[in-house]
């Protein structure tokens, strides 16, 4: 039988019916009814007969159909069923076109971003939206370098926001373990890049921690002459040292006064995990007086404007501010500095303070239980706390 020619497939004409051309060494010809003609390989493998596609013509020349012949045979003598390889290469195009390091990235979004405080979940899409997907989103989750990730980290360090650009690789890091989780890819490349970047200086939040300065700010706030709800925000912000945003939307359905306790849903918390703040005798008699103003609508501190929204953070700290202590000297996050520096020189248990502060808890099956944990020794502590408060006023 003739090997086929170029002119002989360009004169082949539709009959009507199916026709088959041999070129020899299973590939074939196949001319449909209506004109149309593929490239085709007959072969056996595993004692099956099979068939392989090898595409159109002419978009697929004579000489192309050949070789793709001579390396489906080559795959044969090597025991591999060039059906299934190619299968294979197509899936692994596929992999990488609907693996990007955006895609993935998103899908991590949606499962553990998501779920965390709205602030906190807006930066992280926000930083990689801006500073990581327009530079190598597009690449394949499997082919991101470590190289990449640090170029970016050294462009955000560039522009002096070095905490910013340890953050991202963190949370690189973090996206790289779901990576492993998801069987994408077998280790985390962000493993020793934040060694190449300067360290980051620690600031902490102003607070007072000098006991006589302790004792002026707490009569400065007795003595507001301004807007109540604001003055029991302030007059409880040391009893209670929650973060000001937990403070501020604090909620009455929220409390049990009889029982003495705040129960904080998950949903309000920064690493979203129900927390339980005992209330001192002095907590209560502020709620008591409290709650005749405002225990008639949602919020504790309801806004000036609006008993549908809470007052605002900056409306406690204009107050406090007003009372003439300054932002280097104090701010609404300093009273859980406050609190924090002084219970821990005075050596109360670090776990019974760190729970109390409701700092993140890394087993997150264990935090999940961990709300009411050492709860009678925190309970006996928040009421120390706030007699000692009551000394030094």
């Amino acid at each position: 039988m003739s090997k086929l020619t170029d002119v002989f497939l360009r004169n082949l004409k539709a009959t009507g019916k199916t026709q088959k051309k041999s070129d020899g060494g299973g590939l074939y010809i196949h001319i449909s009814p209506i004109g149309g003609k593929l490239w085709r390989m007959a072969y056996t493998f595993g004692s099956l007969q099979k068939t392989l596609s090898f595409g159109s013509y002419p978009a697929v020349s004579l000489k192309d159909a050949r070789q793709k012949r001579e390396e489906a045979k080559e795959q044969l003598a090597k025991g591999i069923d060039p059906s299934a390889h190619k299968k294979a290469v197509k899936a692994a195009v596929m992999a990488k076109t609907t693996d990007s390091f955006e895609i993935v990235a998103r899908e991590w979004f949606e499962k553990h971003i998501s779920g965390l405080a709205p602030t906190y979940s807006k930066k992280v899409r926000s930083l990689f939206e801006k500073r990581v997907f327009p530079v190598f989103g597009a690449k394949p989750f499997t082919e991101v370098e470590p190289s990449d990730i640090l170029m970016v980290a050294r462009r955000i360090e560039d522009h002096g926001a070095v905490e910013t650009a340890h953050r991202l690789i963190q949370l690189c890091g973090q996206l790289f373990r779901y990576g492993i989780a998801t069987t994408r890819v077998k280790y985390d490349i962000t493993q020793g890049l934040h060694g190449a970047l300067p360290k980051v200086a620690v600031q902490h939040m102003a607070t007072i921690t000098d006991k006589k300065r302790i004792g002026e700010l707490l009569r400065a706030i007795d003595a507001y002459g301004g807007f109540l709800p604001i003055k029991c925000a302030l007059r409880l912000a040391p009893l209670l040292f929650v973060r000001p945003g937990e403070l501020q939307k604090a909620e009455w359905t929220e409390f049990d006064l009889d029982g003495a306790e705040w129960r904080i849903p998950a949903a309000k918390m920064k690493m979203k995990q129900r927390h339980i703040v005992p209330l001192s005798r002095q907590a209560l008699d502020v709620l008591e007086e409290l709650r005749v103003y405002t225990g008639h609508g949602r919020f504790l501190f309801p806004s000036i404007r609006t008993d549908i929204k809470p007052i605002a953070v900056e409306s406690m700290l204009v107050a406090v501010r007003s009372m003439g202590f300054t932002k280097e000297e104090m701010t609404m996050h300093g009273f859980r500095g406050m609190a924090s520096t002084i219970l821990n020189e005075q050596g109360y248990n670090r776990d019974w303070i760190e729970r109390q502060l409701a700092h993140g808890e890394r087993d997150g099956i264990r935090a999940a239980y961990n709300y009411a944990e050492y709860l009678p020794e925190r309970r006996k502590m928040m009421q120390e706390w706030a007699d000692y408060l009551d000394s030094l006023r």
